[in-house]
This record gives structure tokens, sequence and C-alpha cells, in this order.
């Protein structure tokens, strides 16, 4: 009998990392959630074991490379990672935005993507078939007023992706890029503008059905289990009132 394909999922405590989580989980993976909240990725692992499905938490900061180290001996064998963990921080022009937010972002976003890929590549190549997702943003393909450092952080991560991909071709593991535009989830924009509630309103105000977690989630899992020979390089996906970064339909 044949042992359940293990998936990791980080930044699983809330929005697109716990959908995909929830999605995975129920295609048949054993999910392994990791986050820097602990009280969150347990409550999921219970929900999602509850359910019928298989799900483990573990606490990690993708930025500290020696507990990524540490948590990666779990594994001989991967079969899916799906790197999430990331985030903005202001929406400041480049004339007067914080070097610490653009450090952050960086951080999070490119070397802790890093992090993860490298300390796991092994396990995933010794799967046979195995998969690395990145969760890019349309933030990584287009520039936009006030969004400088999250841009140049997501635009870090699609080369990240397109690189790794061209290094590894020969090898049984699949490098996927998936780039959502506008989603509406409960603290992405929050974070964002640091608690600033009305502010955030304001990315989705007029706005016809923003993308939700689920939608890319389902995005997520329809590209991890296409047949092996497959690879889905680039997905972007958007809301249909979103033709592009700086051209969104509003009714106000």
């Amino acid at each position: 009998m044949a042992a359940t394909p293990i998936a990791v999922v980080t930044g699983a405590s809330s929005g697109i990392g716990a959908a995909t989580a929830r999605t995975l989980a129920a295609a048949g993976f054993r999910v392994v959630l990791t986050a820097r909240r602990k009280d969150r990725i347990q409550a999921l692992a219970a929900e999602i074991t509850e359910a019928g499905h298989q799900a483990t938490a573990y606490p990690l900061d993708v930025t500290d490379r020696a507990a990524v180290d540490e948590f990666a001996t779990a594994f001989r064998s991967l079969a899916v990672l799906v790197n999430n963990a990331g985030g903005a921080l202001g929406a400041d022009p480049v004339a007067t935005g914080d070097p610490a937010d653009w450090r952050q972002m960086y951080e999070t976003n490119v070397i802790g993507t890093l992090n993860v890929t490298q300390a796991l590549l092994p396990a995933l190549t010794a799967s046979g078939d195995g998969t690395i997702v990145i969760l890019s943003s349309t933030a990584a393909l287009s520039a936009y007023e006030g969004g400088g450092g999250y841009v140049a952080a997501k635009h870090g991560e699609h080369v990240l992706a397109e690189t790794l991909r061209l290094e590894i071709v020969g090898t049984p593991v699949r490098v996927i890029e998936v780039a959502p535009g506008m989603v509406r989830t409960d603290e992405f924009a929050t974070t964002r503008f640091r608690g600033d509630a009305e502010k955030a309103a304001k990315v989705y105000a007029g706005v016809d059905a923003p993308l939700t977690a689920e939608d890319v989630a389902d995005t997520i899992g329809w590209a991890v289990t296409r047949p092996s020979h497959v690879n889905i390089d680039l997905l972007v996906v958007r809301p249909r009132a979103q033709a592009s970064n700086t051209k969104v339909h509003r009714t106000l």
C-alpha cells in the first residue's frame, strides 16, 4: 500500500495558506502546516483531522534558517511544498518608504522561500515526483505606485522560481508559480496598513467579487494534481473586475 503523499504549506495560519491546506488535505495529501502562530495552525490541524483528513501543525518562522533546517530533518521524502509565507507592509512611495519594511518583506517573501526550498529540495527530489509551488503575486510581474517594496520582493520571488526551474530541469521536481491579483482575505490588507481597517477596506471598495483565499487554493490544488509530466510554469489569476494592477472596475 502506497504511503500517503505529504504536502508542506508555509504561512498556513490564515488566508490563502489555510485554504490551501484544506484543499490539499481534501485531495488526499497529509498536510504539514507551518506558521509562526502555533495556536492558529493547531486549530486548523484539528479542524482538518475532524473532517477525516490528515494534518500536522509545526510552528516555524521561515526566516530562521536553523529552525527551517531542523524542520527539514523530519522528511526523507516529500511530495509538495507550497511556499505561501509572505506579505506586504506599507504603501509608501519609494522616496519615503521605510527601509525596515523593505527589508522585512524581502526576508519573508524571498529569503523565507529560499530557506524552505533549499532545505526541502532533497526530500522533494527523493520522492521521485516532487512539486514546489511558489505563491508570488501579480506584483511580481508589473509595478504600481506605492508598492515599491512589495513589488521588489515579489519580483525577487518570481525570479527565484524561474531560475530554479532552469537549474533543476531533468530532475523529478516541478516548479509552479501562482501569481494572484486582488484577493480579499481577513488579514492581508489589514496587515499592510498596520491594522487600519478603513484603509484596508478601501482596497476593495466598489469591486464586484474580488478573489477569495479559496479561489486561489483551488488553482493551487488544480496545478499540483496535474499529471507528473505537466508543469504549470506560471498561473496568473485575477478577479474579472481587475484587468491589471492599476486597472480595476469599481462601482461607487
